[in-house]
């Protein structure tokens, strides 16, 4: 059988109207760095090609990465947990605050309990001091009447706000607790490579308990670490995983473990995440309502780096929440590609993106926070 020549060219006229579905304009962006954004950056891949006809890789690689492939132009975006401060950055490179999520302490114990700890329990923990789950301090932790504030939400999933900035309490009370925790060493597992998890973890260790974790936040865990590491005692019980999959693989298959990564980790590998006690005495747990919350306490200057307040009052924050900084260029050389860079930004900080999945644990962005998250976005690609 043979196609006429009118059939011929309806096959053509056919194959050009699909060509043209697919805009001549369509860029493949590439991008690397911190590990905590990867879950959310996998999840928006399809909807940033539908909205915008350009596609993206991602390669998590950790937001030591992310700054050093930033600082030689590798790729065309990167992420990081912890402000770009180092000598190597380049002018042209700034920050926007466009994803936000909690860092969740997360343990691997045999019992299907929920487990408290205490802001100076868990430095204690990482920092070597407490050595075994039935420890006298996690056992009061766990024993006792725990203070609890539960928010309510606006439309993004946030904690509303009052007229006066306040988050609306929904309800709040006190439970008492029991657990019966194991005699067993705890294994103690960190991020092995330069890691902004790390870089705010124990920033927030060195805020909320300085006399245990007396030196400054690093994204190198052993350089942060207040003590002697490899300590005979520390030998084999404190050990690290490269990026945030690798820890909580690593403590999946490690009983008795704890470690530290974005709550979606957890989830993925059946370990629990504790609720963290914080300022006011009340326990939390890392959901995005008591993120949001926090992270409305935090301020954020010109540069768009931002500020936290760890010690804050508000009785339902979640103090271990983070700001992910997407790095990116005021001048591209391309302006097509840093269109489609900028593009991708704005869909990344959108409720289309941030709102993806509530699953996944991620805050939408909103507010004022937005709006200097948008400030910052409109210096791209001049």
């Amino acid at each position: 059988m043979t196609f006429s020549k009118k059939a011929k060219a309806l096959v053509i006229a056919g194959l050009i109207a699909i060509s043209s579905a697919t805009p001549a304009h369509a860029v493949d962006l590439q991008g690397s760095g911190a590990s905590f954004v990867d879950p959310l950056l996998q999840a928006c891949k399809a909807g940033f090609a539908k909205a915008s006809s350009h596609s993206y890789v991602y390669t998590s690689t950790g937001s030591g990465t992310g700054q050093k492939n930033s600082d030689a132009k590798i790729g065309d975006f990167w992420f990081s947990d912890t402000p770009h401060t180092a000598a190597t950055k380049r002018s042209t490179v700034f920050h926007a605050p466009v994803v936000a999520a909690p860092i969740a302490v997360l343990v691997n114990l045999p019992a299907k309990k929920d487990v408290y700890l205490s802001a100076t329990t868990v430095a204690k923990i990482f920092a070597g001091e407490i050595t075994r789950w039935n420890d006298p301090a996690i056992v009061a932790d766990n024993n006792r009447s725990v203070a609890s504030v539960v928010y309510k939400k606006d439309a993004q999933g946030n904690a509303l706000k009052d007229a006066s900035g306040n988050p609306v309490v929904l309800r709040s009370g006190t439970k008492s607790v029991i657990y019966t925790l194991p005699n067993q060493p705890i294994k103690v597992i960190f991020r092995s490579d330069g890691s902004g998890t790390s870089g705010n973890f124990t920033a927030w260790m060195n805020a909320v308990a300085p006399t245990v974790w007396s030196k400054a936040g690093n994204n190198a865990f052993t350089t942060a670490f207040p003590g002697n590491i490899n300590a005979t005692g520390n030998i084999g019980r404190i050990v690290g995983a490269n990026q945030s999959q690798g820890v909580a693989t690593l403590a999946a298959k490690t009983k008795y473990s704890i470690t530290y990564a974005e709550k979606n980790w957890g989830d993925a590998y059946g370990l629990r995440s504790a609720y963290v006690g914080n300022a006011s005495g009340s326990f939390t747990f890392p959901d995005s309502v008591a993120t949001s919350a926090f992270l409305g306490e935090a301020s954020q200057d010109a540069n768009g780096i931002v500020k936290y307040d760890y010690n804050t009052k508000v009785a339902g924050a979640y103090t271990l929440g983070i700001i992910s900084y997407m790095l990116i260029e005021s001048e591209y050389a391309d302006k097509t590609r840093g269109a489609a860079v900028k593009q991708l930004a704005e869909y990344i900080v959108s409720p289309a993106c941030s709102g993806v999945d509530p699953k996944l644990g991620f805050v939408v962005i909103s507010g004022t926070f937005l709006d200097k998250a948008k400030a910052q976005l409109a210096k791209m690609n001049k």
